[in-house]
């Protein structure tokens, strides 16, 4: 029997970044924040073990080289009570630093400078292998349900045909698990297409998705974010 597949959820997924840069706290923040990843930040060790102690996170990005305490010996400490997935950031690009930081307990290691799309492809397969935050392959909505494995819509059985660019945005929207995607992210993913075009095609899927397009129960708008799906895994039979 073939096993169920399971994706990303990122709505409910909570991140730290810790690092001494308020350039990179501040562009992680946001990138990550449009990916659909709620983030907070911490400008050192320190601070960051004061916001632990008062909110439960489910990753961290912590920069090596920072003042005080680094951050591999944050992860080192951290390991001895707590497994939350680590993804280290550092200068060093020597391999002997990035083998302490494996061996402190860090989950991955990536070497500045880097491509913030590199990390957030990193972070998901984190969540992907220890089997968090994850939602069902299949999701329903009335009569349609969404196949993520085929990526493929059907109505009562039959396939609902799609356009390829409202296949991409109908998937990222259902591996959110109703969380809100952002318009900003829906462009980048729909071939670079302007914000404006996307509310087009949203307008045109809707008109699939929705028996009344102008009043959408599934397909919504988040006034000044974006969109989000509501929809419920696909039980088994």
């Amino acid at each position: 029997m073939e096993q169920q597949a399971t994706y990303l959820d990122r709505s409910d997924t909570h991140v730290l970044v810790i690092d001494d840069d308020d350039r990179i706290r501040d562009l992680l923040s946001r990138y990550l924040g449009r990916a659909g990843y709620r983030v907070s930040s911490a400008k050192n060790a320190a601070d960051a073990r004061a916001k632990m102690a008062g909110i439960e996170y489910d990753l961290l990005i912590v920069d090596v080289m920072m003042p005080g305490e680094d951050g591999v010996s944050l992860v080192a400490d951290l390991r001895g009570y707590s497994d939350i997935p680590v993804i280290l950031l550092t200068a060093l690009g020597d391999p002997a630093h990035r083998i302490r930081g494996l061996k402190a307990g860090a989950d991955d290691y990536l070497p500045k400078p880097f491509e913030p799309e590199e990390l957030l492809l990193r972070m998901d397969a984190i969540f992907r292998r220890t089997g968090r935050k994850t939602v069902s392959d299949k999701i329903s909505f009335g009569e349609l349900v969404y196949d993520l494995k085929q990526s493929v819509l059907t109505r009562r059985g039959e396939v609902v045909r799609l356009t390829t660019s409202e296949t991409t945005l109908l998937d990222l929207l259902a591996r959110q698990g109703g969380g809100t995607v952002s318009r900003y992210v829906l462009s980048e993913n729909v071939n670079g297409e302007s914000e404006r075009a996307v509310d087009v095609q949203m307008t045109r899927l809707r008109r699939k998705l929705e028996e009344n397009p102008s009043e959408p129960c599934y397909l919504l708008t988040v006034r000044g974010k974006g969109y989000r799906l509501v929809a419920e895994p696909e039980s088994e039979h």
